[in-house]
């Protein structure tokens, strides 16, 4: 049996021939799933990386560079499009040119928080928008946990970045631990809110990701492919303007208006590098006209 598609949303059924293999093997999962874009591919390895809607940046970084380099290796990263962790790990698989997939708690047709309306875009463009909710239907709360069991149910192991003591990421944690699936953690800091969920985690016997390399040696991915010759990541080649304009970024917010002043460039040009710069992953712009390097 196929799948059906109508208005550009598919819906597979658990009978059909590409209703994702990965889902197959737990009791529990939907009889059918809405997909806009694509599945992930289910010859390639996928890690879902969750954490706190509420995040700090420190959180932020850390989910967008492990996704990042996740994604630079090849892998898929699956998550919830929410904000803070979600959206930051969505982000960062983008900036590699990888695929990242979105399981929501409303129809694929809703583009929630609608505020990631940009993000919603690109996913459809490089991956793809997932719900056992029909189209139509709004965002429910009851919706959120158990869509978890399938961002879980999709990913060959979890990694939870920022997490209070009681976060709603800790359920996805649960989920994947009763798939017989790994979990991971980042330790984060100690005596903040936001570490002491994976802290827990690491107690109760999660691996501790200190590192994207972790993740990658639990999938048996070699590393030491994907770094340049002297061991360290590879690193982009600039252009003359474009290395004018990142030596004055910094880990500090600079604006627009003060890289225009300093590098003596036109607006429109300075404007071209910042995206430029922005899609090979060496800054990010935190908000309107504010850039900082990603590293």
């Amino acid at each position: 049996m196929t799948s059906r598609e109508r208005n550009g949303i598919q819906y597979i059924r658990q009978e059909d021939a590409d209703y994702p293999g990965k889902l197959t093997a737990y009791s529990g999962m939907p009889k059918g799933i809405y997909v806009r874009g694509k599945l992930p591919a289910e010859e390639r390895p996928s890690v879902a990386i969750v954490g706190a809607r509420r995040s700090d940046s420190y959180g932020n970084e850390t989910a967008r560079r492990f996704a990042r380099e996740l994604a630079g290796a090849g892998v898929q990263i699956i998550s919830g499009m929410a904000w803070g962790i979600d959206g930051m790990a969505h982000e960062g698989a983008l900036e590699a040119g990888g695929d990242t997939y979105a399981v929501l708690g409303c129809g694929v047709d809703i583009c929630y928080p609608a505020g990631h309306r940009d993000l919603y875009e690109k996913l459809l463009r490089c991956g793809g928008i997932l719900s056992e909710q029909p189209p139509g239907m709004p965002p429910k709360a009851g919706h959120f946990p158990a869509r978890n069991r399938i961002i879980s149910g999709l990913s060959d192991l979890v990694l939870v970045v920022e997490a209070r003591e009681k976060s709603g990421s800790l359920i996805t944690a649960d989920f994947a631990l009763e798939q017989g699936k790994d979990v991971f953690a980042v330790p984060g800091r100690v005596g903040d809110a936001l570490s002491q969920g994976c802290i827990n985690l690491i107690k109760q016997g999660a691996g501790v990701a200190d590192s994207p390399g972790v993740i990658l040696e639990a999938l048996g991915i070699d590393e030491k492919k994907n770094r340049g010759k002297n061991g360290e990541p590879e690193k982009f080649l600039l252009a003359k303007e474009e290395n004018i304009v990142y030596s004055w970024i910094r880990l500090q917010p600079v604006t627009l208006e003060e890289l225009v002043k300093k590098t003596e460039l036109p607006v429109r040009k300075v404007m071209q590098i910042l995206v430029s710069l922005e899609l090979k992953g060496c800054i990010r712009e935190i908000q309107k006209n504010d850039y900082v390097r990603t590293d």
